[in-house]
């Protein structure tokens, strides 16, 4: 079991793969993937039960599914770090031919990818469909995904968050990353949402508040608390507050970063806030 140090500078080591891999390509989405750092962290470190021996039927393990395909550069440094994949694998981040495509597809083999998520709004509906898999195969695994709060404008979501209650897929715990911020701009600006842990207690999910959502300790144990509340009949949600660009002094607190890279001068104030912990690739 990882110390929360260990959590922190394997979090650390992470933003500077983000931020090497988007500069190098002049390309990325480096908002939405540093502010989800602490929680595929703490998902793949510690919380979710899988092998590295990857086969797409994922059969006795814990499975994951990531919606809001764009924050592929954090998806992507979590799995070679956990052992899915070479880490000098990242040098290939949205190059011709390479395996690490902007948005994670199925087709090159890439070990931990299941499904493709370049379209938003979907990714639920498949991890509805791995879950109910598990129960049909007597497998008692858990199947998590994460989605933006933004991607929840998607009406497909809805379809599949009325679903999930009305089928009692209870091995199942959906992340909503809410950061606040879209492409556009700010989500309430957008299209406001209103209350977003109202909407799905009003469709028979269990809700979980995680208010700290860059904070590892707050993190894990939101994780863990919404396992215990799986297979009693409910589908879990995590509401994950999080600050997009977090852990960068200047990519914090707007929507500007969402799909743009740093510039040689800023890549350099950038990985200044995040030394070295565990190696570069």
């Amino acid at each position: 079991m990882p110390t929360t140090q260990e959590l922190q500078n394997f979090t650390q080591q992470v933003r500077r793969d983000i931020l090497r891999m988007v500069h190098k390509v002049n390309s990325g989405h480096p908002g939405g993937s540093l502010g989800c750092a602490e929680f595929f962290t703490c998902l793949y470190q510690e919380v979710m039960d899988y092998s590295t021996d990857f086969t797409m039927d994922g059969k006795n393990e814990d499975l994951f599914f990531l919606s809001n395909g764009h924050i592929s550069p954090v998806y992507y440094s979590v799995l070679a770090h956990s052992g899915f994949f070479p880490v000098e694998e990242l040098n290939t981040f949205r190059l011709i031919d390479s395996r690490l495509q902007g948005h994670p597809t199925t087709h090159e083999g890439l070990e931990g990818i299941r499904i493709a998520s370049g379209s938003l709004g979907q990714g639920l509906s498949v991890a509805l469909g791995a879950a109910e898999a598990k129960k049909l195969n007597n497998d008692d695994k858990l199947i998590y995904s994460l989605h933006g709060d933004g991607e929840l404008q998607e009406g497909q979501n809805w379809e599949a968050i009325m679903y999930a209650s009305a089928k009692k897929v209870d091995n199942l715990i959906a992340t909503i990353d809410l950061n606040g911020k879209q492409i556009d701009g700010a989500t309430d600006d957008v299209l406001p949402m209103g209350s977003i842990k109202a909407k799905f207690e009003a469709f028979g999910w269990d809700v979980i508040e995680v208010k700290e959502g860059n904070n590892i300790e707050v993190v894990l144990a939101g994780l863990v608390e919404a396992k215990s509340l799986t297979g009693k009949g409910k589908p879990v949600c995590i509401l994950l507050e999080t600050m997009m660009g977090n852990g960068v002094d200047f990519m914090m607190h707007t929507h500007a970063w969402h799909g743009k890279a740093p510039n040689d001068e800023q890549l350099e104030s950038a990985l200044n806030q995040n030394p070295v912990t565990i190696g570069d690739y």
